[in-house]
């Protein structure tokens, strides 16, 4: 149809011509005949269809096919009003309807008829092609009427037909059967995607390369667009509620998304903490003691019979479990429970807003898709000249919050993570839905001002602090048309907090694009957007001469203090917000480094005498001042959300990599962390006011101790791997005597790190850091074992060093061994799997030191001694007290001396 139906193609002759429409019309009808059978081929019919047409005029004869074709839908879809009623009141299996959502008033001649479809058995299978088939009308119109929809623009305003709202109430939902329930909800998501294609469709019509209607009738469009897309927010809120509390299958009405439930992917560090911002508080509670007991403690398990089943893929009748939990977990008990948590016989079903419901986040990707166009509405409050601080705008941000969500979900399908999904049904990953990923690059790029809009606003409504009365968000949901308003509930601080988030994580889609690599005016207009009102000079002393205004340098350093002053902000009221800061912050820092790539030779000679400092560098010190003073920030206050550090102990371990990464010396910065910060900080159940008055960093509490260790563990043995390439890099005899002295003393501040960690075994009787330790303490042996020759080759000329190094280095695998030793001895089964390693990389330390000491010094600093039983606070024990027997550990003295103390060291 798109090769022959097409205008502009020349045929040979005016027969073929003829043949040609003739051929085409045919099997447009046995095509469209054969869809009749399935409701998705026939979604995909016209979905094709009309991006056939939104790129190509076809021929007179299949146009006025199309036109009968789609005649049809006024009497299938729409019913007759007589001054704003219902002229056929029927029964729509025994529910009563209201009109919903009618923004014309009392002038609407027309209906969508939606639950006289949906109660119908025999028609209901109708509705799930209504938003394709509105789609290629909507196409059609546009193609006919010079880009207007004059002609079908009823459609934006006309009422919907759902059932009554009286049904909202529990004792109203509890009267209603199984069947009733299924249409009930149906209902709703049918209206939810009748809307998203409204939004399509019209939304278009504010293009100004069309210039297709005037401008009263933009204004009336732009109003009319706002009112639908908080209708679209009610409907989809209220849809999570129902089908929590009767779970449904909903119908596909878009089969080209992703993949099931994981079509939105986060990276894992913003998905967890914005999962728990939005769950409710109880659903966090009943969580808590599942993730406390199943994080560390899960990996550091020894895997059971039960678990090689598993692996195998033999399930036992025991540990069998639902597939999908979110949906089959929700039976009659639980939904009874959910509703009368929900509501009581004398209260209306709440409708919160931002919601975010696990089951109906699931079917997502049954939903038709918003396009690109839609974005547009995030520009309205520049095209309407509004005053940015009115109650207007505050009214309309949890519409631009669901915005930004829709534009996360296209930008994480643009620059997904490492590990892509499958896309579903064929559909390539160079397009999503309808669009293709240009078209998208092509609406972000007008969209950076209204971004850093948003943003700004949201921070200093978060700054302020100010409420407005749930009676006053009723109201402004009224005008729009939904019915019994009194049950929203709307959460501004959580709605301006997730807006900020928003923004922050589009920003950082956007800046890592594919199309920034060759599009550089795109970066620079991102750039430009977001640049401060005044540039604060004095804060880059060392980056001499200043960049001149609009350059790259200059515009950079205006993103990062843009940002920079958000952080300061949000220190006050959010640790969520300050954290997703300084994610963004780092971003800036990369892309800078990487976009400006490799300074001028002038430069690099300046900087190498001291007159200048690079841009990066300057900025990565800044970074890690930034990550320092969330790290000495008081997180406790509780005016605000900040009321402790519990469960997020995540967002601190990457705060403080960043901080590690960005100082001056990390080896420097690990050894006082370590060894002075670190062993003054309890695992008590005291509170994070307690824990401040001991060390500088009130961000090391019980809730975070683990975290920091894990951190102080990845980074040292990181740092000692380096160290192994550079050592093994360079050539033995061509290495000069300094250099080596200061590999040495490197690697002997990696040695003191590892110890004091290893050794707070002493000290925290907790089974996580007897794990941590057994676990990273016997990875660090391994990668020490490779410096072995480095040791071997410099030993005559630095032997006080590498002698030093050693009997340090021996302080914690003493530790380690005692730890391998009682946790067989206490069956402690959480780490007992982690050991034979371990012990292997101890017995292979303990052979590298006696053939490095028997080859460099004939073995006359190496002996061996029988030591006595000591458990990790330092009391004698039996020898027969660990089940593991500590001759496999520790040789016998052959020349008969006495036993060693454990503060006597041997080699």
């Amino acid at each position: 149809v798109s090769s022959l139906g097409d205008t502009n193609s020349v045929p040979d002759c005016s027969s073929s011509q003829v043949s040609d429409c003739g051929e085409i019309l045919e099997l447009l009808k046995t095509y469209v005949d054969s869809c009749r059978q399935s409701n998705l081929a026939l979604i995909i019919f016209y979905d094709e269809f009309a991006t056939i047409l939104s790129h190509k005029l076809l021929k007179p004869e299949i146009m006025e096919w199309i036109g009968k074709h789609l005649g049809e839908f006024e009497s299938l879809f729409l019913a007759d009003l007589d001054n704003g009623n219902m002229v056929d009141k029927g029964s729509y299996s025994e529910l009563e309807g209201d009109l919903w959502m009618n923004l014309d008033g009392s002038i609407s001649p027309i209906c969508l008829n939606i639950l006289a479809l949906a109660s119908s058995s025999s028609e209901s299978c109708c509705l799930q092609i209504l938003p394709s088939n509105f789609l290629l009308l909507s196409t059609v119109e546009r193609l006919t009427n010079d880009g207007s929809l004059a002609g079908i623009d009823a459609l934006l305003g006309c009422p919907l037909h759902l059932p009554s709202s009286k049904y909202f109430a529990a004792a109203g939902w509890e009267s209603l059967t199984k069947r009733q329930r299924e249409i009930f909800s149906l209902s709703i998501y049918y209206a939810a995607n009748w809307i998203r294609e409204l939004l399509n469709a019209f939304s278009s019509q504010l293009d100004e390369r069309f210039g297709c209607i005037s401008q009263a009738t933009e204004k009336d469009v732009t109003t009319k667009l706002l009112k639908r897309l908080r209708n679209l927010v009610f409907l989809e809120s209220l849809l999570g509620n129902l089908i929590t509390l009767s779970p449904v299958s909903l119908p596909e009405l878009h089969p080209y998304s992703a993949t099931g439930q994981h079509t939105h992917v986060e990276h894992p560090e913003r998905k967890n903490e914005k999962r728990k911002l939005q769950d409710d508080p109880s659903q966090r509670k009943g969580n808590l003691k599942k993730s406390k007991n199943s994080t560390v403690d899960e990996k550091l398990r020894q895997p059971t019979i039960l678990d090689a089943f598993k692996k195998a893929g033999v399930v036992t009748s025991q540990t069998q479990q639902p597939e999908n939990p979110s949906l089959s977990s929700l039976d009659g008990r639980t939904a009874s429970e959910s509703m009368h948590e929900t509501c009581s016989d004398a209260e209306f079903l709440s409708v919160k807003i931002p919601q975010v419901s696990p089951p109906l986040e699931a079917q997502r990707f049954k939903f038709r898709p918003l396009l690109p166009q839609c974005l547009s509405i995030l520009k309205f409050p520049q095209v309407r000249s509004q005053d940015i601080s009115s109650p207007e705008y505050k009214a309309e941000l949890p519409l631009y919050l669901y915005l930004l969500q829709d534009l996360h979900t296209k930008l994480d399908c643009l620059v997904p993570p490492a590990k892509q999904l499958p896309f579903k049904r064929g559909s390539s990953p160079g397009s999503f839905g309808r669009f293709k990923l240009v078209e998208l690059v092509s609406q972000i790029k007008g969209l950076f001002p209204s971004l850093r809009i948003h943003l700004s606003i949201a921070i200093s409504l978060l700054v302020k602090g100010d409420e407005t009365s749930q009676t006053s968000w009723g109201n402004e949901f009224a005008m729009s048309g939904n019915p019994n308003t009194s049950n929203i509930m709307v959460s501004e601080s959580l709605v301006y907090a997730m807006v900020c988030k928003e923004v922050l994580y589009c920003f950082s889609k956007i800046l890592t694009l594919p199309g920034f690599e060759t599009d550089k005016l795109l970066l620079l207009n991102l750039l430009e957007a977001f640049q401060p009102t005044e540039i604060p000079v004095a804060s880059f002393p060392d980056f001499q001469p200043f960049p001149s205004p609009g350059t790259k340098e200059y515009l950079y350093i205006g993103v990062y203090c843009f940002f920079e002053d958000i952080l300061n902000n949000a220190c006050s009221f959010s640790f969520d917000l300050t954290f997703e800061c300084l994610l963004t912050l780092q971003l800036v820092v990369t892309s800078a480094q990487k976009d400006l790539g490799k300074v001028s030779e002038e430069a690099t000679e300046k900087r190498s005498s001291g007159h200048i400092r690079g841009l990066v560098p300057s900025l990565h010190a800044k970074l890690g001042t930034s990550a320092e003073k969330l790290l000495r920030h008081n997180w406790i206050d509780e005016s605000t959300d900040n009321k402790g550090l519990k469960n997020k102990g995540e967002m601190v371990q990457n705060i403080l990599r960043i901080y590690l990464e960005t100082s001056g010396s990390t080896s420097d910065l690990l050894d006082k962390l370590a060894c002075t910060i670190l062993p003054q900080a309890s695992l008590s159940k005291s509170t994070e006011e307690d824990d401040a008055r001991d060390h500088e960093f009130p961000t090391l509490c019980s809730a975070t101790f683990r975290g920091w260790c894990r951190t102080l563990h990845e980074e040292n043995l990181a740092i000692l791997n380096k160290l192994v390439k550079a050592v093994s890099s360079e050539k033995r005899l061509n290495c000069q005597s300094e250099a080596t002295e200061a590999h040495l003393k490197n690697i002997h501040k990696t040695v003191n790190v590892v110890v004091s960690l290893v050794n707070l075994c002493r000290t925290h009787e907790k089974v996580t850091i007897y794990g941590m330790a057994i676990k990273y303490g016997g990875k660090y042996v391994d990668s020490f074992l490779k410096v072995f020759d480095f040791l071997e080759a410099h030993f005559q000329d630095h032997k006080g060093l590498v002698i030093q190094l050693v009997k340090d280095l021996q302080k914690a695998t003493r530790t380690l061994q005692t730890l391998c030793s009682e946790a067989k001895g206490m069956k402690q089964t959480a780490i007992t799997s982690k050991i034979p390693a371990t012990k292997r990389s101890l017995e292979r330390f303990l052979f590298h030191v006696k053939a490095l000491l028997h080859t460099t010094s004939r073995g006359s600093n190496f002996w061996m001694g029988s030591l006595k039983h000591k458990d990790l606070r330092g009391q004698i024990v039996s020898s027969q007290a660990y089940v593991d027997n500590e001759a496999d550990d520790v040789e016998e003295n052959m020349s008969g001396e006495e036993p060693m103390e454990d503060d006597e060291l041997p080699l």
